[in-house]
């Protein structure tokens, strides 16, 4: 990407950066994103699940979902190995029930793209500053099983370039996680005990390896399953393993600062608060997400309780823009909503009649994306007919939720600026919604 567009969208992400107010000064701004209402439950916009279900795969299921950094689309992957690019409309929301209800015959509109893996796909993130107005910024990056990474371009589908990696049979090694530093200009991919870390100007086999594993041992083992950097810029970057631990590192020589323990299962997803002040981690068949204070990290913050204690996927959550509340999903098909401040449940909605496996909310609207379904194995010969489990008629399905906004009154009067010193009730946040 040429110096100039990069120059460009540097300042655009500033503009949009600008114009959301983190959650320490939300109560003095109500201009844009509107602040959205979890009192309310949501209606949904959007449904598809017919595209899923056209797949080759008779036991095809979303595992997650992400909304592009500008907003205009979001980003499904399925068991089926494909990732699918829907383009939000620009008549808004759905007005016809019939089409946004589970049981349409036909999905609310087509994909725009669908783009298949050869091997299981691993993780996937876009490109921090892509916007639709600048197609050299339309890009999304994916790693698949004995794959190297990919760069695709989400106009065309085509592949832009790919970042390769090498184990010492000088065969190619698959990154378990990747993400993209703040600046865009580099790629960090999770290995065995290591980062690679891929410059985006220079496509192929160049990397700078970094263990995760000190000298003295110390440090942090096993697979780093997930990836995020902080927001505020202050060049750090959190990475979950399998191992159960989340590390805290410095973005520029990745040195580790900490180690955080306490998940009872692998770490699937970690994210820092809007502030950066706070990350967030949960774990494959843990039924808690936990808050880390990274200034103090001697105890847990909270605990926020979602229904994940049998299931090996990955289930993600997300904060909404304003940084004061967090969404999850969850095996009982339920979107938990919770108060970041307290660390107190707020509002829980049926989004699906099975595993919510993918929940994102919409970096610039009061919307919010979820993507629902597991794994089922069909029946073998002379079983038991308990083990024949027939597709729910709104599972493996993706749904696009309208949440209602506070007035500017109303949010004034309901709501209390977030200090960074708050004190959390520890007991009261530890008990299940």
């Amino acid at each position: 990407m040429a110096e100039q567009q990069q120059e460009n969208a540097d300042l655009e992400a500033g503009d949009i950066m600008e114009e959301q107010p983190t959650a320490e000064n939300h109560s003095e701004s109500y201009s844009w994103p509107p602040p959205m209402r979890f009192d309310v439950p949501p209606h949904k916009t959007y449904h598809f699940y017919k595209h899923f279900r056209a797949s080759s795969n008779p036991n095809n299921f979303l595992k997650g979902v992400k909304w592009s950094p500008d907003g205009s689309c979001f980003l499904t992957s399925s068991d089926d190995n494909t990732l699918s690019i829907f383009t939000l409309p620009d008549n808004g929301n759905c007005t016809d029930e019939n089409v946004c209800s589970s049981d349409a015959i036909e999905d609310s509109f087509p994909a725009n793209l669908a783009i298949t893996e050869g091997e299981s796909i691993y993780d996937y993130c876009w490109y921090p500053y892509m916007s639709a107005s600048d197609p050299v910024s339309c890009v999304f990056a994916t790693t698949t099983r004995d794959h190297p990474i990919h760069l695709w371009d989400v106009s065309t589908g085509q592949l832009r370039c790919t970042y390769r990696a090498y184990d010492n049979m000088d065969e190619i090694t698959a990154a378990f996680s990747i993400g993209f530093n703040p600046a865009g200009t580099k790629i960090f991919a999770g290995y065995n005990k290591s980062i690679r870390i891929f410059d985006i100007h220079r496509p192929g086999r160049d990397f700078e390896l970094r263990s995760t594993i000190q000298g003295n041992k110390e440090g942090q083992s096993g697979i780093i399953s997930s990836v995020a950097f902080s927001p505020s810029h202050t060049g750090m970057l959190a990475t979950g393993s399998y191992s159960q631990t989340t590390a805290i590192h410095r973005e520029d020589n990745m040195e580790t600062l900490y180690v955080l323990h306490g998940q009872e299962g692998g770490v699937t997803h970690v994210q820092f608060s809007k502030d950066g002040n706070y990350l967030y981690t949960g774990g494959r068949k843990d039924p808690y997400i936990l808050c880390w204070d990274i200034r103090n990290t001697v105890e847990i913050v909270y605990k926020l309780y979602r229904s994940t204690e049998t299931t090996n996927q990955r289930i993600q959550f997300d904060i909404e823009p304003y940084g004061r509340h967090l969404g999850t999903g969850g095996q009982d098909g339920l979107v938990h909503i919770y108060d970041l401040q307290t660390g107190q449940w707020v509002s829980s909605f049926q989004a699906a009649s099975d595993t919510v496996s993918g929940f994102s909310f919409h970096p610039l609207l009061p919307m919010a994306t979820t993507t629902s379904g597991h794994r089922r194995f069909g029946p073998l010969d002379d079983s038991d007919g308990d083990l024949n489990l027939t597709l729910l008629d709104d599972e493996n399905c993706a749904s696009v939720w309208s949440f209602p906004v506070y007035s500017a009154e109303d949010y004034d009067a309901n709501t209390e600026p977030v200090a960074s010193n708050s004190q959390f009730d520890q007991e009261n946040s530890f008990q299940d919604p």
